[in-house]
């Protein structure tokens, strides 16, 4: 279990699996459980978005006549 209560959060309790937590203690090489736990939250919601921005593919109408080359010039 995992308990906040130091006001830098919400207080959450946690039942999390005990191998789970001590493999990514081992694997991240974090120092506390709380650490590890907010990593793998940053990156679950890193994953999502970029998930997010995939469906995006292919979905996106772009102007064929647009000419982006006048952009690319340094002024």
């Amino acid at each position: 279990m995992i308990n906040n209560t130091q006001g830098d959060g919400m207080a959450t309790n946690l039942a999390v699996d005990d191998e789970l937590i001590q493999e990514a203690l081992a694997v991240g090489h974090q120092s506390t459980k709380k650490a590890v736990v907010i990593e793998a939250l940053q990156e679950y919601i890193q994953r999502r978005k970029q998930l997010e921005i995939l469906q995006l593919f292919n979905t996106i109408d772009y102007d064929e006549s647009f000419d982006y080359k006048p952009q690319r010039k340094i002024t």
